[in-house]
């Protein structure tokens, strides 16, 4: 993470954002000799009502409490949507918080008990994309989903990982967005400090993405992934919070060919034909610890 996103998170925002807003998109000639991909810091302004002299001043870091108004014209500029719209406007006006306690991610003993029983591939993760707790159907579907990976890592850094997302493109584009939306105000949290610096340093796919400053919400969606051994399977997927952390579960629609293919791929699970290795792979933060309470945890 660099020290503009802890210093100048605002001013690295429209930044970026106003690299990917092209002249014809604002409704603007492009003309000759531009410099930047996107938007003139001018452009911006006489587009947003607002002196040239200032949006230099909120790029800079020199004004960091704008008005509400401010920032909603500039999210109309910047055509930024209901998401964008809402971190931007935490960025303007929010205040100085107070640090984060150091704290560990920890599995209810109620989710362990409905991973054991709720007969399709589940798992729970972090913040910060750290499976914590899974369940036998899920490590069938995919051997990152043991706890002790990270899907974030997998997903970037693991070509069979690569090679299982029918769009690894879209895939990519947003879970980084939604970690950067999961840090919030934690720029300082050690975890993310870790993970964002492990993948800048070894991912352009991931230096590219963070550059953009995208944020998203991930949510419920269907997933279309290829299993070595089922093939093609058409999931649905659900993310639920639960106190801290997040129940994903992939489901089929019943009565089709991926709800038959994800009964023989619970057969061959059953029968320990899909059994992976149980400990973590090198590089992830795992694995997850069993504590004595039955609850599973990683260290953030």
């Amino acid at each position: 993470m660099t020290d503009e996103d802890r210093t100048n998170r605002l001013g690295a925002y429209l930044r970026a954002r106003r690299d990917l807003v092209s002249p014809a998109m604002a409704g603007l000639p492009a003309g000759d000799n531009r410099r930047v991909p996107g938007l003139r810091r001018e452009e911006v302004a006489m587009l947003a009502g607002i002196s040239a002299d200032y949006y230099l001043r909120l790029e800079r870091g020199r004004d960091a409490n704008p008005s509400v108004q401010v920032l909603e014209s500039l999210a109309r500029v910047l055509q930024l949507d209901d998401v964008e719209r809402a971190y931007l406007i935490g960025l303007g006006t929010g205040r100085p918080r107070a640090r984060r306690r150091r704290t560990e991610e920890r599995v209810p003993e109620r989710l362990r008990h409905l991973l054991a029983t709720i007969g399709v591939p589940a798992f729970v993760e972090g913040r910060s994309f750290d499976v914590l707790a899974a369940n036998d159907l899920a490590v069938a579907l995919s051997p990152r989903l043991r706890p002790g990976h990270n899907r974030l890592r997998s997903l970037l850094l693991d070509p069979e990982e690569q090679a299982f997302q029918r769009d690894w493109t879209a895939a990519t584009a947003g879970i980084v967005a939604a970690l950067r939306a999961n840090i919030g105000d934690d720029v300082d949290d050690p975890r993310f400090v870790e993970l964002v610096g492990e993948l800048a340093l070894s991912s352009e796919r991931f230096r590219a993405l963070w550059a953009r400053h995208d944020v998203r919400t991930l949510e419920g969606g269907t997933a279309v992934i290829d299993h070595p051994v089922m093939g093609e399977l058409r999931l649905h997927r659900d993310k639920l919070p639960v106190d801290d952390v997040i129940l994903v579960v992939y489901y089929p629609e019943a009565g089709s060919d991926s709800d038959e293919k994800l009964r023989m791929l619970a057969g061959l699970a059953a029968a320990g034909a899909t059994a992976a290795p149980a400990s973590g792979p090198e590089g992830t933060p795992g694995p997850a610890r069993v504590d004595d309470d039955g609850t599973t945890g990683v260290r953030r």
